[in-house]
């Protein structure tokens, strides 16, 4: 081999290992781009509700509680991710109604793998908290609640949309860790149902009295409660795991009380939902 065919060989090589280099740099710029990315797709996932006018996702229990309804905020998420196996749970639960109260006794006589026992852990750190801070918090086991069909023009069941009442300022507290998770959807995007022309005319044949006395017969039985969505209306599903608070109506409310309903179950699957 000649000095000149040695020179090309080399400069050659050279220049498939610049080749090689240039395509691992353009490898890895690739890869840094769709690490971006991806960190922003995670990211976003992650805050799924931060764009939603209705929501403010906070971080820690404390922001859940002391931060205050305004405008058109009206529910708090206190996002997080389950860990643990709650389906190992719910299957060693005894369902004993259709809504059956779990207590911590009843959690703490389970006997569970790893990951259903740190599952345990989450709920009862969620059941601690509520009481420290002065909540009266239940855990519920439900294969469905009770229907109201009676009329047929209008439920008052939890499946419609509706708001919750208080005669003394308190929240709403709830947190799926199993099964479907409740629905709220915002304020405008819905009509209070007793406004509803053909609804209220079938209510005022109901009450049959005087036209006096005709709102507080709507507030005796709840009607005024419920609400029907708008056309194109967009609910939000609250997930499981995030430990949610929504407004109520009460007399020192700032905010407008957050419209939710309870989802329509699985087939074949309770849901297990912490609720006060």
């Amino acid at each position: 081999m000649n000095r000149k065919e040695e020179c090309q060989i080399k400069t050659s090589i050279l220049k498939v290992h610049l080749i090689f280099c240039n395509d691992d740099l353009n490898n890895l710029f690739r890869i840094f781009v769709a690490s971006k990315q991806l960190n922003r797709l995670f990211q976003n996932m992650g805050n799924i509700f931060s764009d939603n006018q209705q929501i403010e996702v906070v971080s820690s229990f404390s922001e859940l509680v002391n931060t205050s309804f305004q405008g058109m905020m009206n529910a708090i998420c206190w996002h997080r991710n389950l860990v643990g196996n709650f389906k190992e749970i719910v299957s060693q639960l005894q369902l004993n109604e259709d809504v059956t109260v779990i207590s911590a006794q009843d959690l703490l006589a389970l006997q569970l793998s790893e990951e259903g026992d740190m599952a345990r852990k989450m709920i009862l750190n969620d059941l601690q908290l509520l009481n420290d801070f002065g909540a009266s918090p239940v855990l519920n086991l439900l294969k469905c609640y009770e229907r109201d069909e009676e009329l047929g023009f209008i439920s008052t069941d939890v499946y419609s949309y509706h708001v919750d009442r208080s005669p003394i300022g308190t929240d709403t507290f709830l947190c799926t860790y199993h099964g479907a998770a409740s629905d709220i959807i915002p304020n405008d995007h819905v009509e209070q149902k007793i406004l509803i022309p053909e609804i209220r005319e079938q209510l005022k044949k109901l009450h049959d009295g005087p036209e006096e006395e005709f709102e507080d017969f709507l507030r005796e039985y709840f009607f005024d409660l419920h609400y029907q969505p708008k056309p194109n209306a967009e609910p939000v599903n609250l997930g499981k795991g995030h430990l949610w608070r929504i407004a109520v109506d009460h007399p020192e409310q700032q905010a407008l009380p957050c419209v939710h309903r309870a989802p329509v179950e699985n087939d074949g699957e309770y849901r297990l939902l912490l609720i006060c």
